[in-house]
Parts: C-alpha cells; sequence; structure tokens
C-alpha cells in the first residue's frame, strides 16, 4: 500500500503502474500541455513534470509510496529539491537541458499516432509543421538598423530583480521577466518595427516533412529531423522530434519483438482438434491446425516462430507470435439429459466420493458479483486475462 497517490493521479496511472507505463503516460501528458501548445497550463505541466521526476526514479518512488510527498520534499535537506519542468521535458525527449536550449533555438516536439500493421510494415507519412524562421525582409534584425537598443528598464538582461518585503526583517527577492522587452533585453521603437514580422525577428512558416517510420520501430520511439526546429537569431536552429504513439489493436497486443493475441475455441476443439485461420497485419493468411486427441486446456499458451514483429534494423528476422486458447464451454441444457450417459462414457472418469451420514449436502447456487461487497475484494480472485505471465514458455504450433 502507498501512503498517497497525488503524483499516481496526476499522471492518470495506478500505483501498481510499471516504469513503462509510466513514462508513456508523461510522454502523452507532456506533449498535451507543454507551454508552448498550452500557455495557460504552465503550472499543470509542472505537476505533471515533478510526479515524473519521482515516479521515474525507483529510489524517489519509494521514498513517495512510504512517506508521500512530504517525505520527498524533506529528502534529508528540508526542502524540495525539484528539477525545471523544462529540463525534464528535454532530457525525456532528447533535447539536451537549459545550456543546450541557450546556445540553440526550441526543439519542435510532435505526437505521430501510427497503427500497429504501421510498425509492421513501415509506412511514410506527411507531416504539416508551423516553425518559426528568421525574418528575410530584416534578417533577423527587427527593424531597422541601427533602431535596435539596450532595454533602459532592465539593462539589456531582459529580467527584472524585485525585493519584497514577507515579514519584520526578512525580505524576498524576486526575479520576473522584463514588461518592457518582455526578456528580450532590447526594444525597438514601434516606428522603426519591420514591417513584416513587426519586430518579432521571426516570422511563422508551414513546412511539410516526410516522417519514415521503419518495419519494427515501437511506441514512444523518436525520429529526430535535425536542424528542422525553430530558428531564432544567433542560434543553431533546433530539431523537430517525432514521437510515435501506437493506437490499440482489435487482435494483436505487442510485448518487444512478440504479438499476442487470444483465440477462443469450442470445447470440441478443444478435445478433438481444429483448424483456424489467422489474418496476419501485412494481409497474410495463417491457418494454424491442432492434432486430434492434443487437449487443448483454458489458458494453454501456443506459438509460432517468425510470426511476431519485424526487429527494427533487422527486419528479415522477427519475434514470435503467442496466441492464448480460451475455452469455450456449452451452454446450460446443451445436451438432453439421456443423452449425457453417452457423453461421459467417452470422457475420463469422474472422481468418485464416498458420502457418510455425518457429512453436510449443500446445493450451488448462482452467484451474483454485486453482492457481499464483491467488487472490492474481485482482484484477489481474478486471474490475469491481459496475457501469458513471465517465465510461461511456449510451444511450437
Amino acid at each position: 500500500m502507498v501512503k498517497e497517490t497525488q503524483y499516481y493521479d496526476i499522471l492518470g496511472v495506478k500505483p501498481s503502474a510499471s516504469p513503462e507505463e509510466i513514462k508513456k503516460a508523461y510522454r502523452k501528458l507532456a506533449l498535451k500541455y507543454h507551454p508552448d501548445k498550452n500557455p495557460d497550463e504552465g503550472e499543470k505541466f509542472k505537476l505533471i513534470s515533478q510526479a515524473y521526476e519521482v515516479l521515474s526514479d525507483a529510489k524517489k518512488r519509494d521514498i513517495y509510496d512510504q512517506g508521500g510527498e512530504q517525505a520527498i520534499k524533506e529528502g534529508g535537506s528540508g526542502s524540495p529539491s525539484f528539477s525545471s519542468p523544462m529540463d525534464i521535458f528535454d532530457m525525456f525527449f532528447g533535447g539536451g537541458g537549459r545550456m543546450a536550449r541557450e546556445r540553440r533555438g526550441k526543439n519542435v516536439v510532435h505526437q505521430l499516432s501510427v497503427t500497429l500493421e504501421d510498425l509492421y510494415n513501415g509506412v511514410t507519412k506527411k507531416l504539416a509543421l508551423q516553425k518559426n524562421v528568421i525574418c528575410e525582409k530584416c534578417e533577423g534584425v527587427g527593424g531597422k538598423k541601427g533602431s535596435v537598443e539596450k532595454c533602459p528598464l532592465c539593462k539589456g538582461r531582459g529580467m527584472q530583480v524585485h525585493i519584497q518585503q514577507v515579514g519584520p526583517g526578512v525580505v524576498q527577492q524576486i526575479q520576473t521577466v522584463c514588461v518592457e522587452c518582455k526578456g528580450q533585453g532590447e526594444r525597438i521603437s514601434p516606428r522603426d518595427r519591420c514591417e513584416v514580422c513587426g519586430g518579432a525577428k521571426v516570422t511563422r512558416e508551414k513546412k511539410i516533412i516526410e516522417v519514415h517510420v521503419e518495419k519494427g520501430m515501437k511506441d514512444g520511439q523518436k525520429i529526430l529531423f535535425h536542424g528542422e526546429g525553430d530558428q531564432e537569431p544567433e542560434l543553431e536552429p533546433g530539431d523537430v522530434i517525432i514521437v510515435l504513439d501506437q493506437k490499440d489493436h482489435s487482435v494483436f497486443q505487442r510485448r518487444g519483438h512478440d504479438l499476442i493475441m487470444k483465440m477462443k475455441i469450442q470445447l470440441s476443439e478443444a478435445l478433438c482438434g481444429f483448424k483456424k485461420m489467422i489474418k496476419t497485419l501485412d494481409d497474410r493468411v495463417l491457418v494454424i491446425t491442432s492434432k486430434a486427441g492434443e487437449v487443448i486446456k483454458h489458458g494453454d499458451l501456443k506459438c509460432v516462430h517468425d510470426e511476431g514483429m519485424p526487429i527494427y534494423k533487422a527486419p528479415l528476422e522477427k519475434g514470435t507470435l503467442i496466441i492464448q486458447f480460451l475455452v469455450t464451454f456449452p451452454e446450460k441444457h446443451w445436451l438432453p439429459p439421456d443423452k449425457l450417459p453417452q457423453l461421459e462414457a467417452l470422457l475420463p472418469p469422474r472422481h468418485k466420493v464416498r458420502v457418510t451420514d455425518d457429512m453436510d449436502q449443500v446445493e450451488l447456487k448462482e452467484f451474483d458479483p454485486s453482492e457481499q461487497g464483491w467488487r472490492q475484494h474481485r482482484e484477489a480472485y481474478e486471474d490475469d486475462d491481459d496475457g501469458p505471465r513471465a517465465g510461461v514458455q511456449c510451444q511450437t504450433a
């Protein structure tokens, strides 16, 4: 049990979430609430970054689970030690952190939705981006030559420092972006500003890029377009980073190089054998056969080698297709009572029980899961239907 779940709630995951689930949740939320996309969601972006910083670190997560946010804040020093939300974002998406941002323009991160078929077969998608480019009219100056002057309010620093008294003999120093130059450290008279960019030094431009999704790529993988990001005067252009976001598939679930699927079979097929067809992600049809007399139990795993996902950078090699069989039993009263002895004669003998007078005989009734608070305790009794458990070895179909 964890002491509190606030950080898990912020990322929208359960306390039992795996590191991969936490990374995926952060990726989606960080892209959604990034200040470039949602300028009014700065506080939300900060909370998302703080939650991820703690839950992505095994030691910090353990401290949080045991003592909550207060234990993280205390952290042995008595004060919070969270990193910059933008630094966390850049490290996650390969941007390089604050020092890299000071030397280079902003990176542009986009999420590209892909299907499992796209990742299996490979695909090329065109993506229309809006990016900042140096204004051709003023060549990134922002106005007429010689019209740019150092901001007199902040003395060219781009920031203003305010001293605020917070108590008797106690003052607090607050640093804010200069309201006059908006952090630029310089200003241009309105009459001298460039008529194209309005003094902004850059203009917006639409650019079409082709994203080549190669066979075997995975959910969350990044595709880098070097130098295609936003441009800023006197800075090296940033990169465009495309993050693949795989949609859920109706049949297959991917785990590494393997594909997992569930297949329903009738009791007669489980006992007497069957032929089944599987449509692959590249539109081929596989015919799988179980031998007559080979009993397939409910939950059994079988596999077909070399029919999983292509391996990235080695697409001629593939993982394994794993099939979990779900045996469907007949409905009630499917067989007339007078036929039951014939069926019983064909099946393995039932275990006989000798009933004595000191035993109590009871009758089975239908169970309603909504009764007796069953829902609260159901997880302790349910089997894991999401796929094969670790350590299970599959057989070749």
